[in-house]
């Protein structure tokens, strides 16, 4: 019996065939992850590993940072927003407004009270119009009915008409937490919304290969706690695949490195995800995961997430280098795959006079996933003018319309641009090989001419200016070492030092021209530092040399999130709240709905029975055999000065564990 595990990150798609008798790896590949046809990297990464009869793989499973690229760089897909019973002012809690960018939000009367009772009616015309007014232009709805968590009628009311009027899939916020703080849930259920095209997508993809390849074993998908779940059941609520991949890397550089209490800095191309192991298992944020300062309602791995990866887009910053956070495709890259593009580059570089632009290419992403109408004039121009191919922004028809049209379709994460990145410094100076040398070359070429022309100070030569990104690289690198150890230390911001508290970590991490100063710092980490992903080699032993802690790169470091993706169970949870909204009557607020009752244990005890039937089904649903159900039951009273206690509320959680069902052996 073997398993298949897959990880789709923004640059490579890994894949790895897992022996779990022997608790090794059997083969692995990498290959470029394309994200206008996802199917054509999988299967490049599949027939790298693809060993023998395809009857002995008894489950495959899939990690991805798709999600958490699309959050990080602030990309997804058109939705609408319905807000049941909120006022308007709810959007400037939570970042809500800055969100929902300019996707539509609809307010409409309803929602409930904190003990469950209907606050309004709902207005079904109101809501019928808003759906009709805004479902051509939209892939997907959310829905956040104010206190759903203490009654879910109205977002359950509006879920069914949109399916029923228009067959778009909708995210209820009643779904994915029962926690209060109306504008996070909003913000939980409308970034879901806006993931589900990517997320369906990419199953597809790995439906119709594994069919292609005549595997029939059940499909995966790493949640962001690090558990699996299926497929089907992933599709309805994407958004717990925010930190898929760097909870699948905790699983698997646990497993690989043999190390229990370490840190993990996970390096990808698009950023870099550090987590923690205490005792071998990863620390979790019960509060829910932060992702690019988005505060979500989602269970997952503590981890903190950074724009920084070997693809990251290359600013000045002063007479100094930023890298990040939004992703580029190198040059190196494009030039490998479309080779006419060098032939682009060469006259740019040669033109007597340099062209605005110069060195960066636009392309198609991926599929458009909305009615073609949905685009402005502007856009679907630019659209149909990358239809075979990437094109240089320069010679994009229509100036300064086509440049924000450009951004526009950038954010919806439909094109992609191209331009100078550490993975092509790295080209230049033989850290990194596999793509086009001479491209990355002319882009660092490229670069120096642009500050020549702008009158900024000008580096001796292209490998100078490599060394100052793969520098700035290495800075940034540990300095979110740093700020995601004092943060998970104890809640510590590093930004919050200011400026000096800024200077003192960077003069203790920088290179040279940092340790010739009169002022010596020097800064400790106490745990090894396990350090995954395809770019690390170029930049980790340098900056655990700055940490002094030792690092551990373990075998099949590239390809550990494809490990960690076969590695994980299956764990959903189902949570009851009783409340006492009048003396004597104890109300039972589930997903499903509400029970009162006039005793409290008889309330608890449907809450325990109804919470552990719906966990259990979840876990079912998720892909689980042999279900083990556990509870945790914690009450709320108050003592009074003549010692009667007096009811608050409790709260029952219920937990289904389960291994994920496998093939049967043939």
């Amino acid at each position: 019996m073997l398993l298949l595990g897959f990880d789709t990150g923004g640059t490579y798609t890994d894949a790895v065939l897992f022996d779990p008798e022997a608790g090794s790896v059997v083969a692995a590949a990498k290959a470029l992850t394309t994200k206008h046809d996802l199917a054509i990297g999988l299967r490049g990464a599949l027939e790298g590993v693809l060993q023998g009869s395809p009857d002995e793989i008894a489950l495959v499973s899939l990690s991805t940072t798709l999600a958490t690229n699309a959050i990080v760089e602030g990309q997804g897909s058109p939705i609408c927003l319905l807000l049941l019973g909120y006022e308007p002012s709810a959007l400037d809690r939570s970042d809500l407004r800055r969100a929902l960018g300019h996707d539509p939000v609809c307010f409409i009367a309803g929602g409930h009270a904190p003990t469950g009772d209907e606050q309004a009616a709902l207005d079904v015309v109101a809501l019928e119009a808003a759906i009709r007014a805004h479902e051509a232009k939209v892939s997907a709805f959310a829905v956040s009915g104010f206190f759903s968590v203490r009654n879910p009628a109205h977002e359950i009311a509006a879920r069914d008409l949109i399916r029923r009027l228009t067959g778009r899939p909708v995210t209820c916020g009643h779904e994915l937490t029962s926690k209060l703080d109306a504008p996070r849930r909003a913000l939980t259920a409308a970034l879901n919304a806006r993931l589900i095209p990517q997320l369906q997508q990419l199953i597809r993809a790995v439906e119709g290969l594994l069919a292609e390849k005549q595997i029939q074993a059940p499909l995966m998908v790493v949640k962001g706690d690090g558990s699996l779940e299926s497929a089907a059941f992933a599709l309805t609520r994407p958004v717990e695949t925010i930190l898929s991949g760097p909870a699948a890397s905790v699983v698997g550089a646990r497993h690989l490195s043999g190390e229990k209490d370490v840190i993990v800095a996970d390096m990808g191309g698009t950023t870099t995800d550090i987590a923690l192991l205490n005792e071998g298992l990863p620390v979790l944020d019960r509060e829910g995961a932060t992702v690019a300062g988005w505060k979500t309602m989602v269970e997952a791995v503590a981890v903190h997430t950074y724009g920084l990866g070997g693809d990251s887009e290359v600013h000045r910053d002063g007479d100094g280098i930023h890298v990040g956070p939004r992703r580029l495709v190198p040059l190196s890259l494009l030039c490998q795959q479309f080779p006419a593009m060098l032939d682009v580059l060469r006259g740019q570089r040669a033109a007597e006079r340099l062209e605005p632009g110069a060195g960066r290419f636009a392309l198609r992403n991926r599929a458009l996933d909305a009615a073609p109408d949905s685009l402005a004039p502007s856009q679907a121009r630019v659209w149909a003018a990358l239809a075979d191919g990437p094109v240089a922004l320069s010679q994009l028809a229509g100036g300064y319309a086509a440049g924000k049209a450009v951004e526009r379709l950038v954010d919806r994460g439909l094109v992609a641009i191209s331009g100078f990145t550490p993975s092509d410094a790295t080209h230049v100076l033989a850290l990194h090989r596999g793509w086009s040398v001479e491209a990355a070359r002319l882009g660092a070429e490229l670069w120096l001419r642009e500050d020549e022309a702008a009158a900024r100070p000008v580096d001796a030569s292209a490998e100078t200016l490599c060394r100052r990104v793969v520098e700035a690289t290495t800075l940034q690198s540990g300095r979110a070492i740093v700020a995601a150890t004092l943060a998970t230390e104890d809640g510590t911001d590093l930004g919050a030092g200011g400026p000096l508290g800024r200077r003192l970590v960077d003069r203790a991490l920088g290179g040279p021209a940092d340790r010739d100063g009169l002022l010596a710092i020097k800064l400790f980490i106490d745990r090894p530092l396990v350090a995954i992903g395809a770019p690390v080699a170029s930049y980790y032993p340098d900056v655990a040399r700055r940490l002094g802690t030792r690092l551990v790169i373990p075998p099949h470091a590239g390809v550990c999130n494809a490990v960690g993706a076969v590695a994980g169970g299956i764990i959903q949870s189902v949570s009851a709240l009783i409340t006492a909204p009048n003396e004597g009557l104890f109300r039972v607020h589930l997903p499903v709905g509400n029970t009162d009752f006039t005793d409290v244990e008889h309330a608890a005890a449907h809450a325990l029975a109804q919470a552990s039937s719906l966990a259990a089904e979840k876990a079912r649903a998720a892909g689980a055999e042999e279900v083990e159900i556990r509870h945790r039951r914690a009450d709320k009273v108050h003592r009074d000065a003549s010692g009667l206690q007096i009811f608050i509320e409790s709260r029952v959680d219920v937990t289904a564990f389960g291994r994920p069902r496998v093939a049967a052996a043939t």
